[in-house]
C-alpha cells in the first residue's frame, strides 16, 4: 500500500503534535510522518504520546523555520522522499498593547509566523509542481480574520498569511496542489504558556 507522506512544522506542542500523534498511530499505517521541530529534545513528548518510537511512520526532523541552515538540512533529509501533505504549523503568539510590544519582539513573531511559512513553502512547492500534485495546509486563526484585543501584532501576522494563502490559493489549483487554511479560536493547548508578554511589573503596563 502507498503511504501519504507528511510533513508537519512545530510538532514539540499543541496542534503539531497532536496532528503527528494522530497521523503517526493511524492502525491501518496510512501514512509517514516527518515531525519536525526547532528542540529535538521536545520530541520526547511526542513519542511519550505514541507509547514509544514508531519506525515505520514517524520520524523526528530538527528544522527552525527561522534558520535557512536548518530548513535546507530537512529538505535534504527529504530528498528521493515523494512529499504529499506540507502542514505549516509552526507559529508564536505576542500579548500585550502595542506600545510595549518591542520592535525585536515583533520581528521575531513575522519571523516564524509569515517568513516561516513562507520559507518552508518555498522549499517543498517546486517538487509538488513538478508532480501537479500536492497538498499544503497552514494553520491560521481566527485572528487572521478579525482583530483581537491586545493581539494586534498576533492578529497582522496572521492577516498577512491569510493573504498569501488566499493568493497562493488561486495559481496552485492549475497545478493540483490544494491549499488549506486552518482558522482556529481557542484550543486547549500550552500555546499561551508559550506566548511573549511584556514586563507585567513595567510601568506601560500599570
Amino acid at each position: 500500500m502507498e503511504r501519504t507522506t507528511v510533513l508537519i512544522t512545530g510538532c514539540s506542542s499543541g496542534i503539531g503534535l497532536g496532528l503527528a500523534a494522530r497521523l503517526a498511530a493511524d492502525p491501518a499505517r496510512h501514512f509517514k510522518v516527518y515531525a519536525t521541530m526547532r528542540d529535538l529534545a521536545k520530541g520526547e513528548r511526542l513519542l511519550e504520546r505514541l507509547g514509544g518510537c514508531c519506525p515505520d511512520t514517524l520520524e523526528l526532523l530538527q528544522l527552525d523555520v527561522t534558520d535557512p541552515c536548518s530548513l535546507a538540512a530537512a529538505a535534504q533529509r527529504m530528498q528521493g522522499q515523494q512529499l504529499d501533505v506540507l502542514v505549516c504549523n509552526a507559529g508564536v503568539g505576542l500579548m500585550g498593547p502595542l506600545e510595549t510590544c518591542s520592535e525585536q519582539a515583533m520581528k521575531t513573531l513575522f519571523d516564524v509566523n509569515v517568513f516561516g511559512a513562507v520559507r518552508i513553502i518555498q522549499a517543498f512547492l517546486p517538487a509538488m509542481k513538478s508532480r501537479r500534485a500536492g497538498r499544503i495546509i497552514v494553520s491560521s486563526s481566527i485572528g487572521g480574520l478579525q482583530g483581537l484585543p491586545f493581539n494586534a501584532v498576533y492578529c497582522a501576522s496572521k492577516f498577512a498569511v491569510e493573504g498569501l494563502c488566499e493568493s497562493l490559493a488561486i495559481v496552485l489549483r492549475p497545478f493540483n496542489i490544494h491549499l488549506t487554511l486552518v482558522e482556529c479560536g481557542p484550543v486547549h493547548t500550552s500555546f499561551l504558556d508559550n506566548l511573549q508578554r511584556p514586563d507585567p511589573e513595567g510601568s506601560e503596563m500599570r
